[in-house]
């Protein structure tokens, strides 16, 4: 007998990036985060309500150096995360941008395995225009009233992403594949609620609206909430924030990244005149107790691959000669170092290019100290960019220069500081480029396009009709970053080795890595 009022339930993970178990893989120190410690609460959940709709919304399968491994180490069968998530009993998935960062035979893999539908309704299949991952939206029922859930990801991901890993994929406007789909739903399901699960982020202030991006469709949260008719919650993901609210009178609702919390919304409905009625809302962030035990089940499925992986990061490839050691990231941004010296080495041995330019990827990076293993390797790069070389103009790389320096502004006593725009709504410090092979200054105190206050190759001014053959990461040849000057230049080579890996086999062959300051760049204020 259907009851009078329903409470509707519903758990999200996102941006998990492989944090499974929540430990900090550059001192093994336990944290209060990962999803075995989340697992606790989504089995509470689950108990007290059978119903609940629980989703992953992307980048599951990258990031920590179990996810690392993980992709390394393919035996083949089901990729442990998949085995933790059908353990919990999810109900879908969405696909991530950094899903294919290991190849669409990689991911189709882990979608193989799962127990439960993968949703991307605006990635297609190129040769039919059908979904490429199957289904573009899953219904459940809970207590009688019908929940429909939507599977958008982020349609920028050809900007960043190897054109190999993407082969086949047409990437549709996510908010115009909303309006679609959100539409066509409500007229062949006709539910009483209606989800959608966005990997992808807010464009605007939630608050005021105003612009905090400029536009490029990488994020359409805000849009999608004030000009999509039907939604009832969004869920959102890719910006790694932790947030909950109401835009245009949808729920919103982002849980962090690496397991810093689930998200919940209770959506409660009452019948009325033979249908279900939506009369409360309400989003929260369930954050793990570091009094709580993680969840054993989940542990137990990655105990294997987990000492598999400590004993492979433990593993010394190479010593340093010298301080590579970074002490603070802002410092690294502000003239040449040796540890950024070291990545253009690696870069340009690997590619035979005549320039370079490379970024800090993180604020956490630590550099290497004295004894170097893949551990040490690990936590500077990241992510598994690989490598391509452009042909660029003198002009080109100008222009490059100025994107670059629009990462710094000044306070109100002249000292330098990080852009606003660089820190909000998403830190973005690994956007922040820096270059071998040329000399350069950049004067933070002039106006944004107009800080390049030197540019020279061997002592000669650098003319915009020159040509040099650049290497960079993936992501910045692509354009990623707002390097809009990268896009359609030539591509001279491409490599199929991610740069931790070049980094790791350019130590094991060397022995010693040496520092050393070539100063050719820095940064001043007058």
């Amino acid at each position: 007998m259907e009851k009078d009022v329903v409470l509707c339930k519903i758990i999200a993970t996102s941006d998990v990036h492989g944090h499974l178990r929540g430990i900090d893989y550059r001192t093994n120190e336990q944290r209060a985060s990962g999803l075995a410690m989340l697992a606790a609460y989504i089995r509470q959940e689950k108990e007290a309500s059978p119903d609940l709709l629980l989703i992953d919304n992307g980048d599951l399968l990258q990031g920590a150096p179990l996810a690392s491994y993980a992709a390394m180490d393919r035996r083949g069968g089901t990729h442990p995360f998949i085995a933790v998530l059908n353990k919990l009993g999810y109900d879908a998935a969405v696909i991530g941008n950094h899903e294919f960062n290991y190849g669409l035979d990689f991911l189709k893999q882990a979608v193989d395995g799962s127990r439960f539908p993968w949703l991307a309704a605006n990635i297609v299949d190129r040769s039919t225009g059908a979904p490429a991952f199957g289904k573009p939206y899953r219904v459940k029922e809970a207590g009688g009233a019908k929940i429909a859930l939507l599977g958008l990801t982020t349609h920028y991901i050809p900007n960043w992403e190897n054109p190999k890993h993407i082969a086949g994929l047409e990437f549709r406007d996510a908010l115009e594949t909303a309006k679609e789909w959100v539409s066509r739903m409500r007229r062949e399901e006709q539910p009483d609620v209606l989800i959608v699960s966005y990997h992808g982020g807010f464009e605007r202030d939630l608050q005021t609206g105003e612009e905090t991006e400029r536009q490029t469709g990488e994020n359409q949260g805000y849009a999608i909430c004030c000009e999509v008719e039907g939604i009832d919650v969004l869920i959102t993901g890719h910006q790694h924030r932790m947030l909950t609210g109401e835009i245009n009178g949808v729920t919103i609702v982002q849980p962090g990244s690496g397991g810093q919390a689930a998200a919940k919304v209770e959506v409660a409905l009452e019948r009325k005149d033979g249908r279900f009625v939506i009369v409360r809302k309400q989003a929260e962030l369930l954050l793990p107790d570091a009094g709580r035990l993680p969840d054993q089940e989940v542990l137990a499925l990655t105990d294997a691959l987990e000492a598999a992986t400590q004993q492979w990061l433990d593993e010394p490839i190479g010593s340093a000669a010298g301080d590579l050691s970074i002490s603070s990231a802002m410092e690294c941004r502000l003239e040449a170092h040796p540890f950024i010296q070291f990545i253009h080495e690696v870069q340009l041995e690997a590619t035979g290019a005549e320039l370079s330019n490379a970024a800090l990827l993180s604020e956490d990076s630590p550099g290497f100290g004295t004894d170097i293993t893949m551990r040490d390797v690990l936590s500077n790069f990241i992510y598994p960019n690989t490598l391509t070389v452009l042909r660029l103009s003198g002009e080109d790389i100008r222009l490059a220069l100025e994107q670059t320096a629009a990462y710094f502004d000044l306070d109100e006593d002249g000292n330098v500081i990080v852009s606003r725009a660089y820190l909000e709504p998403k830190p973005q410090h690994y956007n922040y480029d820096m270059w071998a092979g040329i000399d350069y200054v950049l004067n933070v105190s002039r106006p944004v396009g107009k800080r390049v206050a030197k540019l020279e190759r061997n002592g000669e001014p650098l003319r915009p009709d020159q040509y040099f053959d650049v290497v960079m990461s993936n992501y910045r040849s692509a354009g990623g970053g707002d390097y809009e000057m990268y896009r359609g230049k030539p591509v001279v080579r491409e490599g199929a080795d991610d740069v931790a890996a070049l980094a790791a086999e350019y130590i094991r062959r060397k022995g010693t890595i040496a520092a050393s300051r070539i100063r050719n760049w820095r940064v001043v204020t007058d």
